[in-house]
């Protein structure tokens, strides 16, 4: 058994004091052990998948069971997710069926192995053909005149809510404009969903660093909502949209009929043209699920109050004398891996301050690590001679220059409202590249993380006005990036968009 080495160590750790330190270790080997085996000949080390379930369930504090959780998803799940190939996909399915088996076999499993029987799914193989029945199912939505409700999953992140979810309620509400719309998804989706009255959102949460258990127990909660939508609506006037979601783990855990259940594969290989966005890609896919060659692009729903407060805030600055507005954000989502280096960030700033009546309106994100990141940043900023001021959104802030950088701590609808009033947005791969696409503000984003042609064209924002990247390679030898080479390439970009 290949796994013995690590079953050997993994015994000894549980019968005494695991440090986090250790147990991220060795769960972080047995994570990147699988991948090994797989991407050297597809061959599928089951007794891998086991031991990171047992160690992810087994401590009575939920971070010691987060901490091999986020090595087993990080490592093996989001890297047969990016890949975007059949087989990928393929092994994904298998992996999580057998996740959710170990699971719902375990005494706090037995709400998800009751909900899963519901369907009549006992088994591994049972979950693996409902999702590839799924995947190559051509169910089009018949009569749409008598729909009344279409529950739509969210897609988690905010980012694809934009570039993805958006579409699909676009194109639905045409298509179907009599049924109400219900999006599944956390309560955030309220900043930037919040003004459009079509839309219900049913508040639900998905923690992305949790542990199995609590992340399969938000399907139950979501299993919940839907069972509740349609006991106000029947199913024959009602079809639940998921669009690749992690709150039904890609469309492995069922949540409706399969005749009511519209899945839209966003990881196909095969299906859909390599070259499109994901934006292009959803509307390909509804194209062919509502029989209407039609097009929409991201859109977000802001609140008045939101719009109002960015308005007035932006007016303030251009009125004391700032010829130009840029909206920058260096937050990545809690991946690292998109992110370059501190010099190059405090570089951009300084390039982009050289130019005359400029004022960069810097999103210091959310979270500890953020903030932390944020302030360092702006006292080096400060130090270096900048004006560097800190605003409030509300518009309340005493502040009279022109030139230097504006620091503001927003909610995500908050700065979506900002970026809208600005003239650019500079960032990193995130949300915001997809919420400037979708404001029809000009953006440019630095695409680190990733050398694969295919994710990079499926995730750059796209939208109605420019949408630029410049790709950084930082896989093959972080320590030989160029930083002026970059910043060049960034200020070239932005001076070919603007002539």
């Amino acid at each position: 058994m290949k796994s013995a080495f690590y079953q050997h160590r993994w015994s000894q750790m549980k019968t005494g004091q695991a440090e986090p330190k250790e147990l991220r270790r060795l769960s972080r080997q047995i994570a990147h052990s699988f991948m090994d085996a797989y991407l050297k000949d597809c061959h599928y080390e089951e007794d891998y998948i086991n031991l990171l379930c047992e160690m992810t369930t087994f401590w009575p504090d939920p971070q010691h069971n987060g901490i091999a959780a986020q090595a087993l998803f990080d490592i093996i799940i989001e890297s047969l997710c990016d890949e975007f190939e059949d087989l990928q996909t393929e092994t994904y399915n298998k992996v999580m069926a057998q996740i959710i088996s170990f699971c719902r076999s375990l005494p706090n499993g037995s709400g998800l192995d009751r909900c899963l029987k519901h369907f009549d799914l006992v088994s591994d193989a049972d979950l693996q053909n409902r999702i590839q029945k799924l995947r190559t199912d051509g169910n089009t939505i018949s009569q749409p005149e008598q729909l009344k409700k279409i529950i739509l999953l969210s897609r988690v992140t905010i980012g694809a809510d934009v570039a993805i979810t958006s579409i699909i309620i676009q194109r639905l509400v045409r298509f179907c404009p009599k049924a109400a719309i219900v999006i599944v998804g956390d309560k955030k989706l309220k900043d930037i969903y919040g003004g459009n009255s079509r839309i219900k959102i049913r508040a639900v949460e998905y923690d992305r660093r949790g542990g199995l258990l609590e992340r399969l127990t938000s399907w139950q909660s979501v299993f919940e909502i839907v069972q509740n939508e349609l006991s106000a609506c029947p199913l024959e006037h009602t079809i639940l949209v998921d669009p690749d979601s992690r709150l039904s783990q890609l469309g492995v855990l069922p949540l409706i009929a399969l005749n009511r259940y519209y899945f839209f594969d966003s990881r196909s290989d095969i299906s859909f043209n390599s070259r499109m966005s994901m934006a292009e890609l959803t509307n390909s896919w509804l194209d062919r699920v509502t029989g209407v060659n039609d097009f929409c692009y991201p859109k977000i729903w802001l609140q008045e109050d939101h719009t109002q407060n960015a308005l007035h805030l932006c007016s303030k600055i251009r009125k004391n004398g700032a010829r130009k507005l840029i909206a920058v954000n260096f937050g990545v989502g809690g991946n690292p891996r998109k992110k370059l280096s501190r010099h190059f960030e405090t570089a951009l700033l300084e390039t982009l301050l050289q130019e005359p009546e400029t004022i960069v309106l810097f999103d210091k994100g959310s979270g500890d690590d953020e903030l932390r990141d944020s302030s360092s940043l702006l006292n080096i900023m400060q130090e270096s001679g900048h004006n560097v001021v800190d605003a409030a959104f509300d518009g309340d802030s005493n502040f009279d220059i022109k030139q230097g950088v504006i620091g503001l701590q927003t909610r995500i609808g908050e700065i979506a409202a900002v970026i809208g009033h600005c003239d650019e947005y500079i960032g990193y791969d995130s949300a915001c590249q997809h919420i400037a696409a979708a404001a029809q503000t000009p953006c440019l984003t630095i695409f680190a993380g990733s050398n694969n042609m295919r994710f990079i064209r499926r995730w750059s924002a796209f939208g109605l006005n420019s949408c630029q990247i410049v790709h950084v390679d930082t896989l093959k030898d972080p320590t030989a990036i160029d930083v002026e080479d970059i910043i060049i390439r960034i200020m070239n970009e932005r001076s070919e968009r603007d002539q």
